[in-house]
């Protein structure tokens, strides 16, 4: 049965990511306007995710690392625990820690991930030390992997895509391969960025959408396509799209649609997209200080050659 959603679904929360658990719950969370905390949500449907309480689960630091600018947050469900894959940036005199960001990991191992403790894994490292953020992490053939976005200092622009084989959720195992640089006009307004990267696997291939570009209205998606038999730690296997897959639409008002999540409907029988939007074009000042990025679902559409349809995004109150 097809779910339908009146959409904004949860005002200024970017970065959206949903996850819907074996218990039927769907636990959501994503970046804060303040980008001080991380908040988890958790509801029987997507829609009634506006209502649920947030729990706040985690603090920035006053100073140091994990002090600014709390980017992102997803949370994973690994061999019976909770985690949280985010990242923060460190506060210094001169500086409000922007574009200094690192990966970190947070560790529940209740039921309930709204409840009991969550623990410091520490950061997430990866083969060098730079601007690092939106780990994402998905298993396949019995190997969980991770794919993040990161500044290489030897390659030109913001960040580019990497993925590597996971010793445990918090450490990742040998050498990091790079999947997707900015190489397209789409990719390279404002900023040359690949980032936000989210994982689905359906007819024998696996699917990363990305984001791109700066986030104001330019902000769109990509995808990346490898074969589900293939060497994912082989860049070669992944296909990049040459176009975006998900863009701004002024007919519908939706402006800088990106930074999605993948989950399914109530029943099962249905992929839903769940990404941020603005409802305006025009922005005053720097856009990740605009608050207005607001969570939004919809239907993920299937084309014949097995590949997705992401469609346009739909206007507000659809």
């Amino acid at each position: 049965m097809l779910e339908k959603f009146v959409n904004p679904i949860i005002e200024q929360r970017a970065d959206p990511w949903a996850y819907k658990h074996t218990d039927g719950y769907y636990y959501f969370t994503a970046s804060v306007p303040e980008y001080d905390r991380i908040e988890l949500r958790r509801a029987l449907a997507i829609q009634e995710l506006a209502a649920a309480e947030p729990v706040t689960v985690w603090r920035k630091y006053a100073a140091g690392l994990m002090s600014s600018n709390i980017w992102a947050p997803e949370i994973h469900y690994i061999d019976g625990k909770w985690y949280i894959y985010f990242a923060a940036a460190r506060t210094t005199e001169t500086n409000n820690g922007l574009f200094d960001h690192r990966m970190f990991v947070l560790e529940n191992d209740s039921e309930n991930p709204l409840e009991g403790e969550w623990v410091e894994k520490g950061q997430l490292r990866t083969n060098w030390e730079s601007f690092s953020l939106d780990a994402t992490q998905f298993e396949h053939n019995g190997v969980h992997y991770l794919v993040w976005a990161q500044k290489d200092p030897a390659i030109y622009g913001n960040s580019n895509l990497y993925i590597a084989p996971l010793d445990n959720p918090w450490t990742i195992r040998g050498q990091q391969v790079m999947i997707s640089k900015p190489e397209y006009d789409w990719e390279t307004i404002g900023f040359h960025v690949n980032e936000g990267a989210a994982v689905i696997k359906k007819n024998g291939k696996i699917f990363i959408s990305y984001s791109a570009s700066a986030t104001d209205y330019n902000y769109a998606m990509g995808l990346l396509t490898a074969s589900a038999d293939s060497d994912l730690l082989d860049p070669s296997s992944w296909s990049k799209s040459p176009k975006p897959v998900f863009t701004t639409s002024e007919a519908t008002g939706q402006y800088g649609p990106g930074h999605n999540s993948f989950t399914v409907s109530r029943d099962g029988s249905e992929d839903i997209l769940i990404y941020h939007a603005r409802n305006y074009k025009e922005i005053t000042g720097d856009p990740l200080y605009d608050p207005n990025r607001h969570m939004r679902a919809q239907r993920l559409g299937w084309n014949e050659d097995g590949t997705p349809n992401f469609g346009v995004p739909v206007a507000d109150g659809e």
